[in-house]
């Protein structure tokens, strides 16, 4: 590796993103998972070259925060030794697939995973670096609510389906057909212009106007959305939060140790491989109801330099007052980079104070503006409505 290659959106291991607390480094776990030694690794590694902070993304990838450029190819090396890098940055940004967490030992969903990371490796294709693939293949959709634009699915009888984002119904495909489908849908997608304009997701694409040609279409509907997920224990192991998505890398490194490996998911979460009972330990989150579930934020400053506040103090300030079921997403700056969806209150930081929008996005007509994170804290019943 003799140089740097720095973008400002979408990090990856091969293109890091500079912030305010140095680069970042994001990693993108093969099929969504790491071995206990993978784990145990990248925590030291995030230990000696960046600040120890590690974030979860809503992308289901790490992030190693605080890396210096002295320390950035020495990481790089480590990654590489860890078998968490790519061949080279193109086939890293369109290596972008989730997976469900909930597979198990002989199903479908890791081998089509692999299959996917494997074609995608070798396709020629200039997506969009958001553009990403779900294998969403159990018997409910546990990713629905994740960012993606080709999903693998079941149908409600347990047949496999493709289907473009934003379409409510997909094609009936084979177990050999599944991966070849999803390819040509993004390869529809770019012939079509979709990777042109601004938002250059699929979702938006259709909605604009665009129309799937009939060898894409079907008639299958996907199996029913499952609950939105929490902590808690699961057939496959313990299901594990931390506050904001990030934690240091003792955490990590504490989860490693207490099981057989560590699956990583779209919710800001781990699942820890073969647990009977929650893990203790400092900084985890294994309470369904803890209020440090219902806010979302940013790094915010100083740790971002387009952000105009600190999110996160304002935040953890906030979360007791916010009723449970309700989604409060704090953002640094307009781009809402740690939640583009809506929520039931979402506080843009600008250089005036915060903008408080209702059932919305950062994107959303505020129905009050400049308004002081101090006022906000000392009557938090104005996000609601309330006096």
């Amino acid at each position: 590796m003799s140089a740097v290659a720095i973008r400002g959106w979408c990090p990856g291991a091969l293109r890091p993103m500079r912030s305010g607390d140095g680069l970042v480094v994001r990693v993108r776990p093969h099929c969504g998972r790491l071995d206990a030694a993978q784990a145990t690794g990248l925590a030291e590694l995030a230990r000696r070259y960046g600040n120890g902070l590690i974030d979860l993304t809503s992308r289901a990838n790490l992030q190693i925060r605080g890396v210096g450029e002295e320390s950035y190819l020495p990481l790089i090396d480590g990654l590489d030794r860890l078998g968490l890098l790519d061949a080279n940055p193109d086939s890293e940004a369109r290596r972008n697939v989730l997976v469900t967490p909930y597979w198990t030992a002989g199903d479908e969903s890791r081998a089509l995973a692999a299959e996917l990371e494997k074609a995608l490796a070798g396709a020629a294709l200039d997506l969009p670096t958001k553009f990403g693939f779900a294998v969403d293949d159990g018997r409910e959709r546990v990713l629905a609510g994740a960012s993606a634009d080709v999903r693998i699915e079941r149908d409600s009888a347990g047949g496999l389906l493709v289907r473009a984002d934003g379409a409510p119904l997909g094609r009936a495909v084979t177990r050999s057909e599944a991966v070849p489908v999803g390819l040509a849908l993004a390869e529809w997608f770019v012939a079509s212009g979709g990777a042109e304009g601004e938002r250059r997701r699929m979702a938006t694409h259709l909605a604009s106007g665009a129309t799937l040609p009939d060898a894409l279409c079907g008639d299958a509907a996907p199996a029913r959305r499952s609950a939105d997920p929490a902590p808690g224990l699961c057939p496959e192991g313990a299901l594990v939060a931390v506050a904001f998505g990030q934690m240091q890398h003792q955490t990590l490194n504490h989860l490693a140790a207490c099981a057989d490996a560590l699956r990583v998911t779209p919710w800001r979460m781990l699942l820890a491989e073969g647990m009977r009972a929650m893990p203790a330990g400092a900084g985890l989150i294994t309470q369904a109801d803890d209020p440090a579930l219902r806010v979302i934020a940013c790094s915010g400053a100083p740790r971002c330099g387009k952000a105009h506040a600190d999110t996160r103090a304002l935040a953890t300030a906030l979360a007791p007052h916010i009723p449970s079921g309700a989604r409060l997403h704090v953002s640094g700056c307009a781009k809402g980079c740690a939640h583009p969806g809506s929520a039931e209150i979402t506080l843009v930081a600008t250089r005036d104070g915060f903008d408080l929008v209702r059932h919305g996005s950062t994107r959303d007509t505020p129905v009050m503006r400049g308004l002081s994170g101090a006022a906000i804290v000392i009557n938090p019943s104005v996000l609601t409505g309330g006096r």
